[in-house]
């Protein structure tokens, strides 16, 4: 395999990217200069060995906790899938809390079961929290977990709230618009 075509098989491994798409990127890279190339491989490599997750909420940190969990009012926790939820969310600016990333979400048919996502993780950090919302995606297995962490929250004295159907069922919540994503935030619901 010469090197174009391994580079064009690298980029269509990245979500969403298809073999057009990773032509153009692996064009773009031949076409830049050394510097900006060695700068393109080094943030990279960076990533991969400075980034991991915060030991609190399990969102993507440089440091063993994330500011935000240091920061934030730790009275609300909203819950989300992925690290990238969050970003989301906090381009609305209509969030002051702390998050909690599953990892995922249950889903039994292809053996998602609480065990293999930050459940447990969540349960240990509900001392001081009123409110717990439940952000995961509008589509079955979203609201199978949202239903799931509601059923284990209320017996702890713990509200438990969804976020509000502004975002359409079966979308995922990282293509949301911010208007939309504050608007699910200030209409979410009790579970």
């Amino acid at each position: 395999m010469d090197e174009l075509t391994r580079l064009i098989a690298c980029f269509r491994k990245l979500p969403a990217v298809g073999y057009k798409t990773a032509e153009r990127y692996a064009y773009a890279v031949i076409g830049m200069n050394e510097a900006d190339a060695g700068l393109f491989s080094q943030a990279i490599l960076e990533a991969k060995e400075k980034i991991r997750f915060c030991k609190e909420c399990g969102n993507y940190s440089t440091a063993e906790v994330c500011k935000k969990c240091t920061e934030a009012d730790k009275t609300v926790i909203c819950v989300v899938e992925h690290p990238k939820d969050i970003l989301a969310f906090e381009k609305t600016g209509a969030f002051h809390g702390v998050y909690h990333v599953l990892h995922g979400s249950l889903d039994f048919q292809k053996g998602v079961s609480p065990e293999h996502i930050r459940i447990k993780e969540l349960l240990t950090r509900l001392n001081g929290v009123k409110e717990v919302i439940v952000a995961t995606n509008p589509d079955i297995s979203g609201e199978m977990t949202a239903t799931y962490l509601a059923q284990l929250l209320k017996p702890l004295g713990v509200s438990a709230t969804r976020i509000a159907h502004g975002i359409p069922m079966g979308s995922e919540i990282e293509y949301a618009d911010e208007l939309t994503l504050a608007r699910a935030l200030q209409d979410r619901r009790p579970l």
